[in-house]
């Protein structure tokens, strides 16, 4: 049941994309599958010129796996860094996992677009507006939240290093390296010099 409305999500956006159509043929016979931590593994597979999505043990062209929110972020912006950081591992044909990652990119669902079916364009509008709105609001009161902690902590109880004087000290630091460095070729200059 699930499988079957992802796979309807997914290839309802292929008549609207050429290069999602494209991605689909090039992906004939391939297959990825999804593993989400221990809860789930999806396989995703294109028979060319739509995908299907079932469940199981299937074997898999490539792997990608990772925790649910890990998963997601790589429609962000920087999905390398998941990767890098060993949130979402890849296992298998990697250049393949790309393909599979771009293709759903392109399909990703315009939930304002599907909403306007429903309510009409003004007012799924409207929705999509206040819902971006709020998740803007929501990161920035995040981002301040922890600005706020990170002081608190840093200023007032003294449990972390202020930013400023943590630099300073890495600064200090660098410095007494340097110098001792200068010294040590200076000694080592004097010893060749004394030593013939």
């Amino acid at each position: 049941m699930l499988t079957d409305i992802i796979a309807n999500l997914l290839n309802r956006g292929l008549p609207r994309s050429p290069r999602a159509q494209q991605l689909c043929t090039q992906l004939n016979g391939k297959s990825l599958a999804i593993e989400i931590g221990e809860m789930a593994r999806f396989h995703v597979a294109s028979n060319g010129s739509t995908l299907q999505v079932t469940t199981g043990d299937a074997v898999a062209d490539a792997t990608l796996a990772g925790g649910p929110l890990s998963l997601l972020a790589l429609a962000g912006t920087a999905p390398e860094s998941l990767v890098q950081r060993g949130a979402v591992t890849i296992s298998g044909d990697a250049q393949l996992a790309q393909q599979f990652r771009e293709l759903a990119k392109l399909l990703r669902p315009d939930l304002e677009e599907d909403l306007s079916y429903l309510v009409g364009d003004v007012p799924a509008h409207q929705l999509g507006r206040f819902a971006r709105r709020s998740a803007s609001w929501t990161r920035k009161a995040a981002t301040t939240t922890l600005t706020n902690l990170a002081e608190y902590l840093g200023h007032e109880r003294q449990d972390l290093v202020p930013r400023n004087e943590g630099e300073q000290f890495l600064r200090g630091v660098d410095g007494l390296r340097e110098d001792v460095e200068r010294l040590e070729a200076r000694l080592e200059h004097f010893a060749r010099r004394v030593d013939p």
